[in-house]
């Protein structure tokens, strides 16, 4: 059998609140209804019995000194008697020598007090655009909200919590165990009301008597310009309302932003391909590209080599937090070469293929009108 703390995932020292919340996760993640998984039904119950254990104050102080066999018939072993006796004492002992037998120390009251309330995930997918420019988008989110019938109390209109007759309003429970060294006290949080001393007799039907509500919220929430994909916004106060007047936690959007068909992002600058024909490329032009902005002009200086990268100044990414410093786009050009040429067009490339060569330097054949032709088709 794994040992309980490592099935729960959590650490020997860990509270109540932190065995409920681990519990509840795997319980959720292994449910037979939920996870077919091979196992999952057998990780199920072992959950479930190392939660039983350990969120009993009195069987957990015996599992962490004897493990097991500690737990007697429950877990199993055999059940020796009188032996949970002694069991008993030297729990009293380890939990803080003497404590628990003064009626302090080892079995401290835990009154709960205000609790705050669970901070919230949303994933959210913008538009490059959004992502460049910034927005003020609409979401809906689900959250736990104060109930407004109760006002938080758990309780009816009218009525309230009232002190838990159980343990008198001091949340905790005593337990006096005989042993042969005589008797000994042993406290223990108080079934009945959870250690807060308080029960609600007459719980408001609108929540159940939980004091929260489930509800789906609209926000507003202000995209900044500059944001990329992993980006996380925080938005104060619209977590999940905390439990008996406690205060809400906290609302974390976590960004993902689609890709652009033409333009990419690389730090605070665009990068974008254009395509020019060679004529463009050696005598020069102005074109019109797609930036963030829209579409601009952008100057072909004559002899652009392929692959070259012209850039657009101040035209990238505002920097987020200062949208006013922006990054660069960088065009990569790259120059086309016709696959097919027609008679005219080989004849005038032949020429000027001559006039680049020893032979074609001493026989010079003007033709200046053909190559005007050629030469006036940019584009």
């Amino acid at each position: 059998m794994a040992d309980y703390y490592d099935l729960l995932g959590v650490g020997r020292d860990a509270d109540a609140d932190t065995l409920k919340r681990a519990y509840r996760r795997l319980a959720r993640q292994y449910h037979p209804d939920v996870n077919k998984e091979a196992g999952a039904e057998d990780r199920f119950k072992e959950i479930g019995r190392a939660y039983e254990v350990l969120s009993d104050p009195q069987t957990r102080a015996r599992y962490d000194q004897f493990g097991e066999a500690g737990l007697g018939g429950a877990a199993g072993a055999p059940d020796m008697g009188d032996m949970g006796g002694f069991a008993d004492l030297f729990e009293t002992f380890f939990s803080g020598f003497g404590g628990a037998s003064a009626g302090g120390g080892g079995g401290r009251p835990r009154r709960r007090g205000p609790q705050q309330g669970d901070d919230l995930r949303f994933d959210l997918t913008i538009s490059f655009e959004q992502a460049v420019f910034g927005e003020e988008q609409e979401i809906k989110i689900p959250h736990l909200e104060t109930c407004g019938t109760c006002g938080g109390t758990g309780a009816k209109k009218g009525s309230g919590p009232t002190t838990c007759a159980t343990c008198g309003g001091a949340g905790q429970v005593r337990r006096a165990t005989r042993t042969p060294f005589g008797s000994f006290t042993q406290v223990a949080e108080c079934p009945n009301c959870g250690g807060t001393g308080q029960v609600i007799a007459d719980p408001c039907t609108a929540c159940g008597g939980q004091g929260v509500q489930q509800v789906r919220k609209k926000l507003r929430i202000n995209i900044p310009a500059g944001v990329d994909t992993g980006t996380r916004l925080r938005v104060s106060g619209e977590g999940n309302a905390g439990l008996r007047g406690g205060p809400s936690g906290d609302l974390y959007v976590f960004l993902t932003v689609k890709t652009h068909p033409k333009l990419r992002r690389d730090g605070l600058n665009v990068l974008s391909e254009v395509k020019v024909s060679y004529l463009q490329a050696i005598l020069g032009d102005t074109i019109e590209v797609e930036t963030v902005d829209g579409n601009q002009e952008l100057e072909i200086p004559p002899g652009t080599q392929p692959t070259s990268v012209l850039t657009l100044t101040g035209q990238g990414i505002p920097k987020l937090g200062n949208p006013v410093a922006r990054g660069d786009q960088r065009i990569t050009v790259t120059v086309q070469l016709p696959s097919r040429l027609s008679a005219e067009e080989r004849e005038l490339l032949e020429t000027l293929a001559g006039h680049h060569s020893a032979r074609g330097k001493q026989h010079h054949h003007h033709n200046s009108g053909l190559f005007a032709r050629l030469f006036g088709q940019k584009g």
